[in-house]
């Protein structure tokens, strides 16, 4: 999973000196201008005299500053808001009116194709905050230190045909004109970066977990048969972690909403998750990419992050790492014990090869995401396996209840350890936090406690031979093994005479398992006429991955057989980014002769290129068009706009492509033709690609 990589910020205000206490904010958005208006009311506690407060506002106006009653002088330098009179010692309340373009951290998606004529029903645009780290005063003045946590309140005035969605309990709904405005209200403290906006057009279901708590599970219209594959497991998973974690859960309501385009696969905002639309999946798609992983760990941050915080990068393990370990202990209530080892087993893989070149130990806040998520987990499940589950379980109870509402140190959990047993966490705390090496001998003595992962072992070390050992291998394909010994199998014969495996295909096929036979698609490359048959039913497997790679890999084969594979697929969506109908669309144009045909393929692609578009879909079918040399003004121009996405994935994407692209002095000149009919923004990223060239 591509989980996000916390960043700590300096301290605007050392916690000695101030403390804020609440923060309540009456805004309106407003997605034309892309502008936030706002009226603010803060109280803090000043421990001792200074002579500048510094709150955290970048690129703000502020007018109508009062502190304690009275009109203040201020400064603004475009990063903050500057106070310089009127403080006293003890309690402050500091009222002020403000405006904010927000340039980061508040997104607006979907709303620069909105036609003049459109009602407010018709417009499919979304806002959505992301203010992981330091990005929450871009469009909320607060404090960018997790240290500093405060009570939050927020009233949103919005258009009546859209819901509001943020942090806490929504008080109350209040008519105003065309719009509502939306009450939310947080009964305990929490860091500002996990301040939260979504506004769209949802619907939700809403359940309740075995403790009491109301589960809102947010969609849009259009995706209504898509939420019980989409939210499968959600309450199993909530009744699990509240039970397991031994402390409740924190907040007063849990809610999870998928936006578009979002930045990363989810985020953990008090009571309010946000994660993204690619993991809104119907049944089918839920075999290759579910949301139950993102959803349990996004879940256990609200105790392990919002309810706990800590104190800085050098203890972000703490977040993520326990994020992820308890993920996977909810993955295993679900799955089983096999599914949780072979999950360990692949990141024990990932992290061995990644300490080839990675010298950043898990204390440092350098470290990388796999580190900080994966070798965390990691530190977790031995220091589990080593005290037992019943003693962990208390250790972590009490952590947790020690610090609720409050920022902790690696040392205030191993505090909480050594207090439950006599285990060794300075030894611990050398090998597992402290070197950056993977201590690879330790953890396969762990994983090899368990059954499956012993006969994987022993296969992927010592590989059966096809003649000497079919039996063997029939044996293994016909028995209830679990699926990545199959898969093994299948891999392993990769690159044996199709007459040696034949027979491992054929047993492969009538397994009937998914990920095995997936691994029948992804290997067999050339695909003889006598398997034809067999392969093809490949393309009626529940998982559109195994159908993208049949249909390319059949269309390859047999070319007298395209225009069936073609008239087959011609229906085909897939996942959000559309993988399978670009497949199609990619293939039919191969394989027409026909212009008029071509001409109507290449304008659907093209569509699909357009910024009302989610960034992913753009990229695949931009993809689809660079791969058919289709480089026409309108493909280079969707190239340009690409660099304006708020996503920097896809703005990679499209630099990489265009710096391509302007090694040929035809599409320099498109480019160099195209660059004063940009906007303002896009127009400054294709001018600096331009100047690249000239200055190399």
């Amino acid at each position: 999973m591509f989980f996000l990589l916390f960043t700590l910020t300096l301290w605007a205000q050392p916690a000695r000196v101030v403390d804020f206490k609440t923060i309540h904010a009456a805004l309106s958005i407003n997605p034309v201008k892309r502008n936030v208006t706002g009226q603010a009311k803060y109280t803090f506690e000043l421990f001792k005299s200074t002579d500048t407060l510094r709150i955290d506002a970048q690129k703000m106006v502020f007018t109508h500053v009062k502190l304690n009653g009275e009109n203040v002088q201020f400064k603004e330098n475009k990063k903050q808001l500057l106070l310089y009179e009127g403080l006293r010692v003890g309690k402050n309340v500091l009222s002020f009116d403000y405006e904010a373009f927000p340039t980061q951290a508040m997104y607006f998606v979907n709303w620069d194709f909105t036609h003049k004529n459109d009602t407010p029903e018709e417009v499919q645009g979304q806002i959505w905050t992301q203010g992981q780290g330091k990005n929450t005063s871009h469009w909320l003045p607060c404090i960018d230190d997790v240290n500093d946590k405060a009570l939050f309140s927020l009233d949103v005035a919005f258009h009546k045909s859209f819901e509001v969605i943020s942090n806490g309990v929504l008080l109350e709904k209040q008519a105003q004109g065309n719009d509502i405005i939306w009450k939310y209200r947080m009964n305990e403290p929490m860091s500002s970066y996990l301040v939260m906006l979504a506004i769209g057009h949802f619907q939700k279901k809403t359940e309740k977990s075995a403790s009491g708590i109301p589960l809102e599970m947010y969609y849009e219209t259009k995706d209504a048969d898509k939420v019980e594959p989409t939210y499968r497991y959600s309450k199993k998973i909530f009744d699990y972690l509240e039970k397991t974690i031994g402390v409740a859960y924190p907040w007063k309501v849990y809610r999870q909403i998928p936006v578009r385009d979002f930045l990363y696969a989810g985020m953990e905002n008090t009571s309010s998750t946000l994660f993204s639309r690619d993991f809104v999946v119907d049944s089918i798609a839920y075999n290759d990419r579910n949301y139950l992983n993102v959803n349990a760990h996004e879940l256990a941050h609200q105790w392990f992050g919002d309810l706990v915080t800590a104190q800085s990068g050098k203890d972000h393990w703490l977040q993520e790492g326990f994020a992820t370990y308890y993920a996977l202990l909810a993955e295993r209530s679900v799955f089983g014990d096999d599914y949780f080892y072979n999950k360990l087993y692949k990141t024990s893989r990932q992290l061995i090869e990644a300490a080839k070149t990675d010298t950043i130990p898990l204390l440092n806040p350098k470290a990388s995401s796999l580190t900080f998520y994966q070798k965390g987990a990691w530190a977790l499940h031995v220091l589990r396996e080593q005290i037992g589950a019943k003693k962990f379980d208390l250790a972590v109870k009490n952590y947790l209840k020690k610090y609720a509402f409050k920022n902790v140190t690696t040392d205030d959990f191993l505090d909480e350890v050594k207090k439950v047993s006599s285990f060794d966490v300075v030894a611990f705390q050398k090998l597992w936090l402290e070197s950056a090496q993977f201590p690879a001998a330790h953890a396969d003595t762990l994983l090899l406690k368990n059954t499956f992962v012993k006969q994987y072992y022993d296969l992927r070390d010592h590989r059966l031979d096809l003649v000497q050992n079919r039996q063997q291998i029939l044996d293994i394909f016909n028995s209830k093994a679990y699926f990545p010994i199959k898969e093994l199998l299948v891999y392993q014969a990769t690159e044996k005479p199709f007459v040696e495996k034949e027979f491992l295909l054929q047993a492969a096929i009538k397994t009937g398992d998914i990920k095995v036979r997936q691994a029948v698609a992804n290997s067999l490359e050339e695909i003889p006429e006598s398997f034809r048959a067999n392969y093809e039913t490949l393309l009626d497997d529940a998982s559109y991955e195994t159908r993208e790679a049949a249909l390319y890999f059949l269309w390859k084969n047999f070319p007298n057989e395209r225009v069936r594979y073609i008239d087959k697929s011609k229906k085909w969506i897939g996942f959000q980014d559309q993988n399978l109908r670009l497949m199609h669309l990619y293939l039919a144009y191969l394989t027409t002769d026909k212009a008029d045909e071509k001409s109507k393929i290449y304008f659907e692609l093209l569509q699909f290129t357009g910024t009302n578009y989610d960034s992913g879909i753009q990229e695949l079918a931009l993809l689809k068009l660079i791969s058919l040399e289709l480089f026409t003004e309108d493909v280079l121009k969707s190239l340009a706009y690409g660099t304006g996405n708020h996503r920097w994935q896809f703005v990679n994407f499209c630099k990489e492509n265009i710096r391509k692209l302007l090694k040929d002095d035809q599409y320099r000149k498109m480019f160099t033709e195209l660059e004063p009919k940009l906007p303002i923004r896009e127009k400054t990223q294709l001018q600096r690609l331009l100047k690249e060239k000239e200055i190399k």
